[in-house]
């Protein structure tokens, strides 16, 4: 049997142990400090996967010696939030047919990272990415929207693993308050009824402006900061508009989940449209930006919180440039 929706039986999440709070940064000397940081982003710490040890010592000025400074890697990150998914789904790794990776800053451009996830895993399944740097997972949730339902099989884990922190030059502190490593895995099905449906999935972009946020093969995270952030307000607001006129009634609550890039940022979006601070969701402030996982990482996080009623405007930018958005619709049955 195959069902309209996309339905999601479970998400999982996992973060790396290290902190790089404020107040590490500051010592840093970097010309930055907990107040600086606080009024421009409202960020307080993040996770990396990186010795603490390495950053103090190195600035992480050659980002080729960070893997081996590091604690995880994306596929143990990402195998990570995966078993939570797949334990919170009530099902087993055996049952998983297909998984499909994507993120900012994979650990081998071959093999994909979705291989190493599953090779992690011990799973022998179909196994890709899907890269559309910080919507990647975005992404993957509006590819599996347009596959024939009848050639999936009935499970498929979808994942974003980032070890971001990697990228970043510990010199700029521009580029080092931001970024934090996460991983999320969602597990999807078209057959098999789950808690929740995802809905009104659609994907935009602008590659005239792929120079605008890059991170080389061989080198750091570079961004134009002024004209990244209005482009995130602007699309943000946007979809989740567009979300608010086609989903929200009166007897569901319309929650918001943002792309967790800053938390001055979400609020704009926020006050624009007209979002009450207890429907708006994030962790921006307490792990950073995480890339294509960090979205999903807050609802992943709020899981258990999530009730019959509960619907969520997911939206996400990134590099590309591109902005995406879909709806988590939780319901009794899936009906």
């Amino acid at each position: 049997m195959t069902l309209p929706d996309l339905q999601l039986h479970a998400l999982g999440h996992a973060h790396p142990k290290n902190e790089l709070t404020n107040q590490f940064l500051e010592s840093l000397d970097i010309g930055t400090n907990d107040e600086w940081i606080m009024e421009r982003v409202g960020i307080r710490s993040r996770r990396t996967a990186m010795s603490l040890d390495y950053v103090r010592e190195t600035y992480n000025a050659d980002p080729a010696a960070a893997m081996e400074a590091s604690d995880e890697s994306n596929a143990e990150l990402g195998a990570r939030a995966a078993r939570q998914a797949v334990e919170r789904a009530g099902i087993s790794l055996s049952d998983v047919g297909m998984l499909i990776g994507g993120g900012c800053a994979p650990d081998t451009t071959t093999p994909a990272e979705a291989c190493n996830i599953s090779r992690e895993l011990e799973l022998e399944v179909p196994s890709f990415d899907v890269n559309s740097a910080c919507t990647s997972f975005f992404a993957g949730v509006h590819v599996l929207s347009m596959m024939r339902p009848e050639k999936l099989p009935p499970y498929v884990l979808l994942i974003a693993a980032e070890v971001m922190t990697r990228t970043v030059d510990y010199r700029d502190r521009a580029s080092a308050v931001l970024w934090g490593d996460g991983a999320v895995a969602a597990v999807v099905s078209t057959r098999e009824r789950g808690r929740a449906r995802i809905l009104g999935s659609e994907f935009s972009g602008s590659p005239a402006g792929a120079g605008l946020i890059v991170v080389p093969r061989l080198g750091h995270f570079h961004q134009e900061g002024r004209k990244v952030q209005m482009f995130a307000i602007k699309k943000t607001s946007a979809f989740v508009k567009e979300l608010q006129r086609e989903y929200e009634v009166p007897d569901r609550a319309f929650h918001f989940i943002g792309h967790q890039a800053n938390l001055r940022m979400l609020e704009t979006v926020c006050r624009r449209c007209e979002i009450a601070d207890d429907r708006h969701h994030y962790n921006v402030d307490w792990y950073g930006n995480s890339g294509a996982s960090s979205a999903a990482t807050v609802a992943s996080m709020n899981w258990d919180k999530w009730s019959s009623g509960d619907d969520i405007g997911m939206v996400g930018v990134g590099s590309g440039l591109a902005w995406s958005r879909y709806l988590i619709r939780f319901d009794e049955a899936g009906a």
